[in-house]
């Protein structure tokens, strides 16, 4: 049976991230798939700690980090899958640092310094593809995403897993509902009616969208 893991990045287990991440799930599921939800905030790990062990000469990694920790038997498991699809909202024009670390040691072992000389670029560790999945949500609009090159900052991410596992695609959810009650928070620079009607119309596009790419990812091995 297809397996797809659902990483969740967001330290919200119910808002927008999550929401949408369990979307994509419900589309693995529905083409067959069975899922595994994880919350990277429930596990006690660090981001890459150059320990190196994945690049000496000879060794026996192939692809996993490493580090003993809550997150290796997640990382394992990732590796095994058939796709993986994780999310995290914007903090500051960046992903979650839940999110980074884990992208450092999923990414890492699995990246290489060796040239491939038969089909250019770098060497893979794995020997097919592993499509990944990522969805992130932001309080900015799609014109502020521009405006201050999210777009450049954030596509990174993308072709950063493209090149290690061979594929890797983005749903960018924008301007997005933060508040369940914007009256109890200082925060006059959002429309509190203007978030309301995004979640109400905009939302529903997005929750879409993720659950095709849940149906899609799950179905690229075949």
């Amino acid at each position: 049976m297809t397996k797809v893991m659902i990483i969740n990045g967001s330290p919200r287990k119910n808002f927008n991230t999550a929401t949408l991440l369990k979307e994509a799930a419900r589309g693995a599921s529905d083409m067959g798939a069975e899922t595994e939800f994880v919350n990277l905030y429930d596990l006690n790990y660090k981001g890459c700690m150059s320990c190196l062990v994945c690049k000496r000469k000879g060794n026996t990694t192939n692809g996993l980090c490493f580090y003993k920790d809550d997150l290796r038997p997640i990382l394992e498991k990732c590796l095994n899958a058939d796709a993986v699809i994780v999310g995290s909202p914007v903090y500051h024009s960046y992903p979650s640092g839940m999110f980074r670390s884990f992208l450092e040691r999923f990414m890492f072992p699995a990246h290489t310094y060796m040239i491939d000389r038969e089909n250019g670029g770098l060497k893979r560790v794995l020997d097919r593809t592993l499509p990944v999945g990522v969805i992130m949500t932001m309080n900015a609009t799609q014109e502020q995403f521009k405006m201050h090159k999210y777009d450049i900052i954030l596509d990174e991410n993308e072709s950063s897993l493209r090149a290690v596992f061979g594929y890797s695609e983005t749903l960018y959810s924008f301007d997005t509902f933060q508040y369940t009650d914007y009256s109890k928070y200082d925060c006059d620079l959002f429309d509190a009616d203007h978030k309301a009607k995004m979640k109400e119309t905009q939302f529903p596009i997005d929750m879409r969208k993720a659950y095709e790419m849940g149906k899609k990812l799950a179905t690229m091995k075949k």
